[in-house]
């Protein structure tokens, strides 16, 4: 085994990560807005959200995706100063996609984009569940070839000069549970670092992670391995640190409408107490997030993507059941602001 995984910090290529905490890459949710308020809390390390790696090889094609226009996957792509370092999520069942698109990223080359400052590292999705990407034969339904998950990586890693890290579950179902034997593909195809989620496919995201199976990885493989699933406390954390040996630890779920918890595990780890946010703080945060999101997206579709996370932040709050209801029928940013400030 490396001497980096007895313990000691993360390292990805040249990124070093004091506690190995890292923001998922989440669909709608792990934009700029989140993912700079989770970084202030604490995540070291944060991931984009999946971009099309074939979506991406059309656009630069396209005339008016080359200026930026129509191209839905310029910003998802997009690594803003305060990002690094910061992984761009690639997802495709085509290594010659995978690679050029990779390259595309690496250099800034792709249609539109706006970056400015390059990835950190190259992820590759083979995890995700979602019928519309399984049916394409993308995201995990790499599970079940696993031969043509090591060439795409390897494609990757041939096109590249950043490290690439690869997200995948423990199997597809049941049935055919495969994290080591994919693991070990991954590794000998050159990849960096394996993030393992502790379900199966079939599971999608129902209560209950598989431990043991990500030990299993840990204990298969010589990169370092990062533990994801079902980590929504400290607790959590330290429990799926101690069961499994992972390296890392990625946040998904758990950090929506909570970005201190990259803070309380951090304190966990170092032995420290952690002093939860006031309620203040938790509205004053979401609205921050609700403004930031207008700022970057218009007011249009940043307004619309921010009432949910609204209602994530007041979890838990008296008198949340009814705000929720209030905020998903408001007009306007200001009447968000009203309800969210009516809880303090």
């Amino acid at each position: 085994m490396n001497e980096q995984n007895k313990g000691a910090a993360l390292r990805i290529g040249g990124v070093t990560l004091r506690h190995g905490l890292m923001l998922a890459p989440l669909a709608g949710v792990s934009d700029h807005p989140f993912r700079r308020i989770c970084r202030a809390q604490g995540a070291e390390f944060t991931v984009s959200e999946m971009v099309s790696a074939k979506s991406l090889c059309y656009e630069k094609k396209s005339r008016r995706a080359s200026v930026g226009e129509n191209s839905k996957s310029a910003p998802l792509a997009k690594v803003w100063a305060d990002d690094v370092p910061m992984a761009v999520q690639l997802f495709g069942s085509e290594p010659e996609f995978m690679a050029e698109a990779a390259a595309m990223v690496a250099e800034g080359s792709y249609a539109g984009c706006t970056s400015e400052a390059r990835p950190a590292a190259i992820d590759i999705n083979m995890g995700c569940p979602v019928h519309k990407i399984v049916s394409n034969g993308e995201g995990s339904a790499l599970l079940r070839d696993i031969p043509l998950a090591g060439r795409i990586v390897r494609a990757v890693c041939t096109a590249v000069d950043l490290p690439v890290t690869v997200k995948i579950r423990i199997g597809f179902d049941a049935e055919h549970i495969c994290a080591v034997e994919m693991a070990k593909e991954l590794e000998a195809s050159g990849a960096s670092a394996i993030c393992v989620h502790g379900r199966t496919r079939e599971q999608m995201y129902r209560p209950g992670v598989d431990l043991e199976a990500i030990a299993a990885v840990k204990a298969a493989v010589s990169v370092p391995v990062i533990g994801n699933g079902d980590i929504m406390s400290a607790a959590d954390a330290l429990n799926m640190k101690e069961k499994t040996g992972c390296d890392g630890l990625m946040i998904a779920r758990g950090a929506m409408g909570n970005p201190w918890l990259f803070a309380e595990i951090a304190a966990a780890l170092e032995g420290r107490e952690f002093v939860p946010p006031t309620l203040q703080e938790r509205i004053e945060t979401a609205l921050s997030q609700m403004a930031r999101m207008i700022e970057e997206k218009g007011e249009r579709v940043g307004f619309a993507e921010s009432k949910k996370q609204m209602a994530w932040y007041i979890h838990g709050v008296t008198g949340a059941a009814e705000a929720r209801g209030r905020l998903m029928t408001a007009t306007s940013p200001s009447e968000v602001e009203t309800v969210m400030r009516g809880l303090i």
